[in-house]
């Protein structure tokens, strides 16, 4: 797209370096004389964010790991003593952490843009591919950096994570034995997370390399989604584009540097500030905020599909989510690029961008917790007051006959004339029978909006009753609830189908709207693609 080469050097010693390694010329043509759509907006400056936070994620992490000591029993300290003692190491490593999520950030804002103006398309597969490729390599190393400090969410998500890679089969036991260096998460562990954490940086730099190579061969993309026809299309890339990245990157800063000097702790888990502690498990087990919508998909996966138990199926949905995004060049079957001219999947994007951040939110919320419900919950006491309580033991052919010689026990009883029974198993076959004969029977009835409420009713009934009544026998009831679980099942259908369904159907029957002969005619020099 660029064509001949147009920089010519000034002065002796450039023509001479030109002839034998022409690197000036190299950044002359990519970074100053490269023709650039002039219609482009502020959305695609976030690729210039993006390269300044790779270069201070890797000087900072170079500098961090000279301090670093990756031991179980160190590693913790190592990074206190970073913070207090190392002469700015606070603000070093503030940098860091802030400025993995300053990275998460920049580079979902970017893919959000290529999805609604159709960057993935032809003849941008391959830019879009590597793009995912550098995504991916992103995810991993976010992970294995946010267990290196090795707090209880770091060891516990190294744990957790871990072994849901030993869900897949053939490979899964193989992988996650590799990874640990062995059967538990420990010093061999944290020795290839440290690692590879180090190495995987260097790897995203050099396909962040290939993916220039690919945005020049088949040049940007722009909002109206048409290709330039001439160079009256384009402006050179410096100072144009080059103003308005430096203008974009120097709020994008702003923003970092708020986090890093006033809010460093704002998108950690208060729990990493605590050593990690292998017989201590955390209430709740989360990522960082920038994988939580992956998390989400994997526990929506609460039930089994044929002979795919719930972990493998969880398992596969996580990685399937970005694997998705490989192929989404050929799902995706309208042949105009940008959603600025498809209003029906305009609006379909707008539900699935809502879905990502909801996602995120069930990613961080306890699964079991209820959004709604279709009454309270409740629970009926019965026991028998003034009752005469015997005990029978209770002896079974072996464990197998167990249950229903309890039943067949309890059964005799009551028609004997027990008025309450209960069975308590003491051994494989054995087990007593405890029955209240006589007295007068009593119901009660307790409610709540929360099952630990009634509990503490079931509690307070029992205490006010006392001595009255040998033992209760007590019925819970869960009304039909909507929880964090159903919430992210429904969120994670829709994700899948707006890949899978709802893109390859809008391209075939979806009517695009025209582009506007203002922007159809002067730009592109004649009839749009998909402007009719």
């Amino acid at each position: 797209m660029s064509g001949p080469s147009t920089y010519e050097p000034k002065s002796g010693i450039t023509r001479w370096l030109d002839r034998r390694l022409p690197i000036i010329r190299l950044a002359h043509d990519s970074f100053v004389a490269y023709p650039t759509p002039r219609n482009l907006n502020y959305w695609w400056t976030f690729g210039a964010m993006l390269s300044l936070c790779l270069v201070v994620q890797i000087v900072t992490g170079i500098v961090l790991a000279m301090h670093y000591t990756p031991h179980i029993n160190m590693a913790f300290a190592s990074v206190q003593r970073l913070e207090r003692d190392v002469p700015f190491g606070w603000l070093i490593q503030n940098i860091h952490a802030v400025g993995a999520s300053m990275f998460f950030l920049a580079v979902y804002i970017h893919m959000f843009r290529g999805l609604y103006y159709g960057s993935y398309k032809a003849p941008r597969e391959l830019l879009w591919i590597l793009g995912c490729v550098i995504y991916l390599l992103m995810v991993a190393t976010g992970f294995l950096g946010y267990t290196l400090p090795w707090g209880q969410m770091s060891f516990w998500g190294a744990t957790v994570i871990t072994n849901l890679l030993g869900a897949l089969p053939l490979i899964g036991e193989s992988i996650k034995n590799w990874l640990m260096g062995g059967f538990s998460v420990d010093q061999p562990t944290i020795n290839r997370f440290f690692s590879l954490h180090y190495l995987l940086p260097f790897v995203i730099a050099g396909v962040v390399g290939l993916h220039v190579w690919a945005l020049h061969e088949a040049g940007q993309n722009n909002p109206v989604g048409v290709d330039v026809k001439s160079k009256a299309d384009t402006v050179p890339f410096t100072p144009h584009a080059t103003i308005k990245d430096l203008f974009a990157t120097t709020l994008f800063v702003i923003l970092f540097a708020v986090f890093v000097f006033y809010m460093p702790d704002a998108l950690g888990h208060a729990d990493n500030f605590i050593p990690a502690d292998p017989l201590k498990t955390p209430p709740e087990i989360v990522p960082e905020w920038y994988l939580l919508p992956f998390y989400a998909i994997l526990r929506a996966f609460d039930f089994n599909i044929g002979p795919i138990d719930s972990k493998l199926a969880g398992v596969l949905a996580m990685f399937a989510s970005i694997g998705v995004l490989f192929v989404l060049p050929w799902l995706d079957t309208s042949r105009v690029r940008s959603m600025r001219y498809r209003p029906i999947a305009r609006q379909f994007f707008v539900i699935f961008a809502v879905v990502c951040f909801a996602l995120g939110w069930c990613g961080g919320q306890n699964p079991g917790n209820i959004l709604l419900k279709a009454g309270p919950f409740s629970a009926t006491l019965t026991w028998v007051e003034g009752g005469q309580v015997s005990e029978t033991p209770i002896q079974a052919d072996g464990a197998a006959n167990w249950q229903a010689t309890a039943d067949a026990a309890e059964a005799q009883a009551r028609s004997e004339g027990a008025a309450m029974t209960a069975v308590t198993r003491t051994g494989a076959a054995t087990g007593t029978l405890r029955t209240v004969t006589g007295g007068s029977a009593q119901t009660r009835t307790v409610d709540g909006e929360t099952a630990d409420i009634v509990e503490e009713h079931i509690t307070e009934v029992k205490e006010e009753v006392g001595q009255a009544a040998p033992f209760y026998n007590v019925e819970r009831h869960v009304p039909p609830a909507f929880t964090v679980t159903n919430f992210a099942q429904v969120l994670t259908l829709y994700y899948f189908l707006f890949f899978l369904v709802i893109l390859p159907i809008l391209g075939l029957r979806e009517r695009p709207e025209r582009v506007p002969d203002t922007i159809a005619k002067p730009v592109t020099g004649g009839k749009a693609q998909g402007a009719s």
